[in-house]
């Protein structure tokens, strides 16, 4: 197991979703207005 790491990130908005299975990896849908724009993921458990 990983130990957790703290993050201190600057932005505009933030999400909180579950991943969900798509084929062999995961997937999270974002609202259409962040398409194009640059987002950071960052897994908390």
């Amino acid at each position: 197991m990983v130990s957790p790491s703290k993050f201190e990130v600057y932005g505009q908005e933030m999400l909180e979703k579950i991943v969900k299975k798509c084929g062999n990896s995961g997937r999270i849908y974002l609202p259409p207005d962040w398409v194009d724009k640059k987002v950071k993921i960052i897994r908390i458990d």
